[in-house]
């Protein structure tokens, strides 16, 4: 019953096994290994980007940050919901690489912006005056903090907005596995067709060790990154265990098999607890987060039955309801989500 992160859960075994046999011998360094060959050439294919270029960093803050840092400059705006990751959880991480740029938040109902939210927000910098920041780049997650998912649709009226005022896109795809699982669209549907830049291809979230992409589909943006990797100090060395996750990751369509799980383990857990009359969800589950609302009691039953979620304060009235975040992953089990329920009962 471990349902505080998908950070949490295991390494796959395919994983495990793709980093023992690069342990086996000598590659080298700095990403001029093999296993990187086959990871560009399976980006390549699975997003049907042939001139995408492919690199690899160790934690999603580092692919995030790096890639806005890519797109912008100092007195420029990154334009973000206010619940995103970059906003409330890289500790000023996105300012200090991008030496300085403005995060300018947006605000939309569960988690996700809208083109018109999104338009005023823009409009508030006035271009070509030296006072104010200028337009430089949105930053859309999916899947969402609030555990909702953008259609291509809305992903293209977004970046569609934004480009009409010079705006270029980075999607935090921490979890994009589990948003293209969910629409049933294809990865270049829910990037580059839909008009992102640069993607923060998630992995560490969905089954790997430690490893994330980020996946330039304009390469003319390559070299800078490059560049601001090595000199932010996010080149590994010993780059083929990053390689060798993300090859296995990327082979057959495991990370999709990854994602599947965690979304129906979701699916289940959500039904189960919607199934008790005092349990609310605060948004649509539509991934494989879980955001529910329900008595102290019934929070306590389960935390003192071992179950383990975002901190509840267990002192107080029992029947005073306490908001929650569950999380499912690859490795999340039905006996997981069964004791559970069982406990909430």
């Amino acid at each position: 019953m471990f349902f505080a992160s998908d950070n949490t859960s295991p390494v796959a075994p395919q994983i495990m096994d793709a980093l023992a046999k690069a342990n086996e011998s000598y590659r080298a360094s700095y990403g001029n290994d093999d296993e990187m060959d086959e990871v560009r050439r399976l980006v390549r294919e699975v997003f049907e980007a042939p001139q995408a270029e492919v690199y690899l960093v160790a934690t999603g803050t580092t692919a995030n940050v790096l890639s806005l840092a890519t797109l912008v400059q100092p007195w420029q705006a990154i334009y973000c919901h206010r619940k995103a990751h970059i906003a409330v959880d890289e500790c000023g991480a996105p300012e200090f690489y991008t030496g300085g740029a403005k995060l300018e938040y947006v605000d939309g109902a569960h988690g996700k912006m809208t083109p018109e939210a999104l338009e005023t927000a823009i409009s508030a910098q006035v271009k070509g005056d030296v006072h104010s920041v200028q337009p430089g780049a949105l930053s859309v997650t999916n899947v969402t903090e609030a555990g909702t998912v953008y259609t291509a649709d809305e992903l293209t009226a977004l970046n569609k907005l934004a480009k009409s005022h010079g705006v270029r896109t980075h999607l935090d795809g921490s979890r994009f596995g589990n948003a293209v699982v969910s629409t049933g669209s294809t990865p270049a549907e829910l990037s580059w067709k839909a008009g992102v830049d640069v993607l923060s291809f998630g992995g560490t979230k969905n089954g790997l060790m430690g490893a994330e992409a980020v996946i330039l589909f304009d390469p003319d943006l390559a070299w800078e990154f490059e560049l601001r990797r090595k000199r932010g100090g996010h080149l590994f060395s010993k780059h083929r265990y990053l390689s060798a996750q993300m090859a296995a990751y990327l082979t057959d369509g495991l990370w999709l098999d990854l994602a599947k799980h965690s979304n129906a383990a979701a699916a289940k857990l959500s039904a189960g607890m919607q199934a008790i009359p005092d349990v609310e969800l605060l948004h649509s589950v539509e991934a494989n987060l879980i955001f529910a609302r329900m008595p102290r009691g019934r929070h306590r039953r389960a935390i003192e039955a071992g179950a383990k979620y975002s901190g509840i304060d267990l002192n107080g009235e029992e029947d005073e309801r306490l908001a929650s975040r569950l999380v499912c992953s690859w490795s999340t089990t039905d006996d997981d989500v069964a004791t559970f329920v069982s406990h909430l009962r």
